[in-house]
């Protein structure tokens, strides 16, 4: 198993500036790679699912014994999706005795949002 070090997107002072919108600014080569992560992590249905599965769950976050009785697969696929979003910086997660809860990383959604987002706040009218 590999260690690599996870860089999670808008921990950072700078996380207005991570992800400029389309319509704003092209992308330089660092951006497009880090969101090209996550929406590489987000292109798998089984993955967009649990990511709106651990999103939508009241408090925040959500237990694994959860999450993988609604999905017709085993426990270890569920875990591999699971690792995979966590790598792209949408999720994370804390073990807790035997399971392991999952939830979204603040802002990371509304980073994802903001930078599809066609319409400028501040051509937004009240």
């Amino acid at each position: 198993m590999s260690k690599q070090e996870l860089v999670v997107l808008g921990q950072d002072d700078q996380s207005d500036t991570c992800c400029p919108g389309l319509l704003t600014a092209p992308l330089d080569d660092v951006q497009a790679a880090e969101l090209a992560k996550m929406f590489k992590a987000l292109g798998d249905p089984v993955r967009l699912r649990l990511l709106s599965m651990i999103a939508s769950r009241a408090g925040g976050e959500v237990c694994v014994c959860d999450l993988t009785p609604a999905f017709d697969l085993s426990q270890p696929t569920i875990s591999h999706h699971l690792k995979l979003l966590r790598q792209a910086g949408l999720i994370d997660c804390e073990r807790r005795g035997t399971w392991v809860y999952y939830r979204v990383l603040p802002g990371t959604l509304d980073r994802l949002s903001a930078f599809l987002a066609t319409t400028q706040k501040a051509e937004k009218t009240p």
